[in-house]
């Protein structure tokens, strides 16, 4: 009995080696794993730069925390505050320093939101004065022509780029003059004063009414007007 037990193992123990023998013949079967492939070395120079960081900049500021800490009971309360007031302080340098990228000084301000219906506060922008005299300069040739029709026009398509530099989004190829003067996108001082030379021009272009020297002199006091930046703020 014990030698037939004997002998089944013996024929397992042949079948493991004779499968053992053919699954390591198998080729198709990798035994041997190649080793990993190497992790590039970073550059020398960059190398370097990690090494100053490291020696200059991060050991100081670790150094510096560390006696920071050194202050603070051994608690987590304490650490949590610690960070705290860490990110704080590294907030509000970012945002002086962006105040001071953005507007050219140092400050803490916050842009004041503009309430619904409200108009955005204007920039102190004006019309450059050498463009802004040789338009008013082509005008008044005109009107001391006569033709006072066509310089209170262009007195309009000065008007109408003057928006264009404030609301670049308002005037469109397709908006008449009328439509432009009664936009809620123009405060409403330059609204009425562009209003104004709009009129007189639809009077002498669409209506076929001549306009006088009073009205040239009336529509050149309005762009005077128009063109200063408390016009855009009223």
């Amino acid at each position: 009995m014990i030698s037939g037990e004997s002998q089944t193992v013996a024929g397992r123990a042949d079948q493991f080696a004779g499968a053992y023998k053919a699954l390591r013949a198998d080729s198709s079967v990798q035994f041997n794993l190649a080793p990993p492939t190497p992790r590039p070395k970073p550059p020398g120079w960059l190398e370097a730069l990690l090494n100053w960081l490291d020696h200059h900049l991060f050991t100081p500021i670790g150094k510096a925390l560390n006696w920071i800490g050194s202050f603070f009971p051994d608690a987590a309360y304490a650490r949590i505050l610690l960070w705290i007031v860490i990110a704080g302080g590294a907030g509000i340098l970012a945002w002086a320093l962006f105040n001071r990228l953005r507007h050219g000084e140092w400050s803490l301000r916050i842009p004041r939101r503009a309430a619904p219906g409200e108009l955005p506060q204007e920039e102190e922008w004006a019309p450059e004065w050498t463009g802004a005299r040789a338009w008013l300069e082509e005008a008044d040739a005109l009107a001391r022509d006569g033709r006072f029709a066509e310089a209170i026009h262009h007195l309009l398509f000065r008007s109408v780029e003057d928006i264009a530099n404030r609301r670049p989004n308002l005037v469109r190829p397709a908006l008449t003059s009328r439509e432009l003067a009664a936009s809620h996108g123009i405060p409403g001082r330059a609204r009425e004063l562009f209003a104004a030379i709009a009129r007189l021009v639809e009077r002498s272009l669409f209506g076929g009414r001549a306009v006088s020297e009073g009205d040239w002199v009336a529509a050149r006091a309005a762009y005077s007007d128009f063109a200063l930046p408390a016009a855009w703020r009223a």
